[in-house]
C-alpha cells in the first residue's frame, strides 16, 4: 500500500488527527517536542512551516516517538504524515508581528497575551516563535504593533521539504484573488503528484459560493488527492467550548453539502468539543486539525529544558495530548 493509499484509508474512516505546530512557527525545539508528544498520542498528521530545518526537526521528534513507543506501551502502526503549510500574501498564517520601539509604552500587556511567548521582556518580537495570530495587536493600547508577510519561494523550498521528510502540502488560500491562488495550487500539484494537497479556506474574505467555486476549480486539477481544511476562525482555539469551535463545523457543513469529491478536515477554533459538535450536528468530517488548543495543553511541560530526557514528564504530556486526540476521533469515527 502506498502512503497515499494509506492516508486515503485513514481519512475515509475518520481517524485523522493533525497537530498544527503553526505555519509561521519556526521554533525548531518546540516543533520537535510537539511532534514527539502528539505522535505518541496518536496523531497521524503534523503540520509545520515551509522551512527545511523545521521539517527536519519534526522528523527527529517523530523518530524519537517511534523509538520510545515500546517503552511507553504504545503500538504505533502508522508513521505520521508531515504536512508543510504555505501561506498566500495577505493570509495571517505567514505574517509576523513587529513592535515599533518609538511607539511602544512597554506596558507589558502583550507579553501576557501572547500564547506563543514570542515577545521578549524588552518588548521585541521573537520571530521564530511568532505565528501572526494578532493577539498582541488587538490588546496594544498604543497601536505599536504592525505586521509583514514572510513568503518563501515555493518552487525552491517545497522540493527540499519533500526530500527531508514532508509528504503532503497545504495552501492557506483565504484571499479573494483566484488567479494567485490557482497559480500556487498548480505549482504545488506539479511538485507533489502522489499524495494529498490541502487547501485551507475560511469565510473571512470569501462568500460561501466563492469558496465552493474555488474548491471546484482546484479539485479539477488535483482530483481525488484534495483535502479541504475548513477553517472556522483561524488561530482562535484558546477556549474549550462549543461556541469556539462552532464555525469550524459550520464551514465543514458548507463544504460537505457541496458534494464535491474532497476530504474535509475541521479546523480553526478546534478543541476537545469539535468532534462531538460535528456528531451532534450530523456533519461528517474526515479528520480534525487542532493548533492553538493542542499546543497550549502541553506548553507548560514541553518548555522544560529536561523534557526530552525525562520519561515521566513525557508520559504526562502524552497522556494529556492523547485525551484530546481520542475525544475527537471517537466522535467523528462514529
Amino acid at each position: 500500500m502506498s502512503r497515499f493509499e494509506e492516508l486515503k484509508a485513514i481519512l475515509a474512516q475518520g481517524k485523522f488527527f493533525k497537530i498544527v505546530c503553526g505555519a509561521g512557527n519556526e521554533d525548531a525545539e518546540e516543533v520537535r517536542k510537539l511532534s514527539l508528544v502528539y505522535t505518541l498520542a496518536g496523531a497521524l498528521g503534523i503540520d509545520v512551516s515551509a522551512n527545511v530545518e523545521i521539517v527536519k526537526s519534526s522528523v527527529i521528534g517523530v523518530d524519537r516517538a517511534l523509538e520510545l513507543a515500546p517503552k511507553l506501551g504504545k503500538q504505533l502502526k502508522t508513521r505520521p504524515f508531515i504536512n508543510v503549510s504555505i501561506g498566500m500574501r495577505g493570509d495571517p498564517h505567514i505574517r509576523k508581528a513587529k513592535i515599533d520601539p518609538n511607539i511602544c509604552s512597554q506596558c507589558g500587556v502583550c507579553l501576557d497575551r501572547c500564547i506563543q511567548k514570542a515577545i521578549s521582556p524588552d518588548h521585541q518580537v521573537i520571530m521564530k516563535r511568532c505565528i501572526g495570530c494578532g493577539d498582541c495587536s488587538s490588546i496594544c493600547p498604543v497601536d505599536a504593533v504592525s505586521f509583514y508577510d514572510k513568503r518563501c519561494e515555493l518552487s525552491k523550498i517545497l522540493p527540499e521539504c519533500l526530500k527531508n521528510g514532508a509528504e503532503t502540502f497545504e495552501l492557506h488560500a483565504i484571499i479573494p484573488d483566484d488567479d494567485s491562488v490557482m497559480k500556487d495550487w498548480i505549482l504545488m500539484n506539479d511538485i507533489l503528484k502522489d499524495n494529498y494537497i490541502s487547501m485551507c479556506l475560511d469565510r473571512s474574505q470569501l462568500s460561501d459560493s466563492h469558496l465552493i467555486r474555488r474548491i471546484k476549480e482546484a479539485s479539477k486539477i488535483t482530483g481525488d488527492r484534495m483535502i479541504v481544511q475548513a477553517d472556522g476562525v483561524p488561530m482562535s482555539g484558546g477556549n474549550n467550548s462549543y461556541n469556539t469551535t462552532l464555525q469550524a463545523i459550520a464551514i465543514s457543513d458548507i463544504v460537505k453539502k457541496s458534494n464535491l469529491p474532497v476530504m474535509i478536515l475541521a479546523s480553526g477554533g478546534t478543541n476537545s468539543k469539535t468532534g462531538e459538535l460535528a456528531r451532534l450536528c450530523e456533519v461528517k468530517v474526515h479528520g480534525v486539525s487542532v493548533g492553538t488548543f493542542a499546543r497550549r495543553l502541553v506548553a507548560d511541560l514541553i518548555k522544560n529544558e529536561d523534557f526530552e530526557s525525562d520519561i515521566n514528564m513525557i508520559k504526562r504530556a502524552v497522556s494529556i495530548a492523547e485525551g484530546l486526540v481520542k475525544e475527537n476521533l471517537e466522535e467523528i469515527c462514529g
